[in-house]
């Protein structure tokens, strides 16, 4: 199974308060960095990587989304779309709704992140595991946000996002892949938070840590933002810089 076969959902559906005025009239999947919609700039990071296909998972001013990107062919990509429906499920139900969309195993990514890793050599270790769920780790210790994962010697021990301890030097990533099993579990239309089911999952011993040695990115705020341009300026990957 190669990084072409394996799709990659992109929750994106968020109402984006923290980046307002900016997102009261675009979603923050379209809010400008570099001089170009962010999602541009993770389609083209995921393309660099061999992917190829992707489900965004879309709510708030979404089609604004759909009527940029289309279908995806002028990037060289194939893009397909689900959309919140009238009651919102959350991070973990909106990726349930997409399940038809994604094959036997894909990645979930954030769609206010920017994660330069080296995704084929991941996908690589996930299928090797056996196991349901892989979760990327970044050595933490509350610098970028509150740590929430035990990680100790190569194993990932304890994942909680609500309730942290002094133990948790490590925080989730915000890159995983699954296998449709773990999604299955999950009965449809019920309202989940995509980290209730990593929890059960590590929980269980159902999935597989891997470290990643750089730090992530993000639009999430205005701070946030700011160092996501900068951090595509220095790597020469701003658009119009």
């Amino acid at each position: 199974m190669t990084s072409a076969e394996v799709p990659v959902a992109i929750l994106a559906g968020g109402l984006a308060t923290r980046l307002r005025p900016l997102t009261t009239a675009v979603p923050k999947a379209m809010v400008l960095v570099g001089g170009r919609p962010f999602i541009d700039h993770q389609l083209a990071l995921l393309r660099e990587n061999g992917i190829r296909r992707v489900v965004l998972c879309l709510g708030h001013l979404g089609e604004q989304v759909e009527a940029h990107l289309r279908d995806g062919s002028a990037l060289g990509m194939e893009l397909r779309y689900s959309y919140d429906g009238d009651r919102l499920l959350g991070t973990g139900g909106a990726l349930r709704r997409a399940l038809p969309l994604l094959g036997e195993v894909f990645w979930v990514l954030y769609g206010d992140s920017y994660l330069d890793i080296d995704y084929r050599l991941i996908l690589r270790t996930f299928l090797n595991s056996g196991r349901l769920g892989l979760m990327t780790v970044l050595a933490n210790a509350n610098r970028w946000d509150r740590s929430n994962v035990v990680f100790r010697d190569g194993r990932l021990i304890r994942y909680d996002k609500r309730n942290t301890t002094p133990e948790m030097t490590h925080i989730d990533y915000g890159a995983a892949l699954l296998r449709r099993e773990a999604l299955e579990r999950v009965a449809p239309d019920t309202v989940v938070d995509i980290a209730d089911v990593y929890h059960q999952l590590v929980q269980h011993g159902d999935m597989v840590g891997y470290e990643v040695p750089r730090r992530f990115y993000e639009i999430g705020s205005p701070q946030g933002l700011a160092e996501t341009e900068e951090y595509l300026r220095q790597r020469g990957r701003a658009f119009g810089s």
